[in-house]
């Protein structure tokens, strides 16, 4: 059980270091843009990728927790 916390502590880190980076984007172009349709449209992309990311973390976390910590040794 320790052994999978270990392994589950790197994916967590990049994920929230990425997620917070997508969000600072969006914030940065929220005040920066002007035009409202063009602040949604920009917006919209660094909030979808955040949550493809999150999304990726929690199969990952999913993976670790079956016992599948190498998921390149399938192919």
């Amino acid at each position: 059980m320790e052994e999978h916390k270990k392994k589950m502590i790197a994916p967590v880190i990049i994920t929230v270091i990425v997620v917070l980076y997508y969000i600072l984007y969006f914030v940065l172009i929220i005040v920066e843009v002007d035009c409202l349709p063009l602040e949604i449209l920009l917006g919209i992309i660094p909030l979808c990728l955040a949550g493809g990311m999150i999304y990726v973390c929690i199969q990952r976390i999913k993976e670790i927790e079956g016992g599948e910590e190498d998921d390149l040794s399938k192919y």
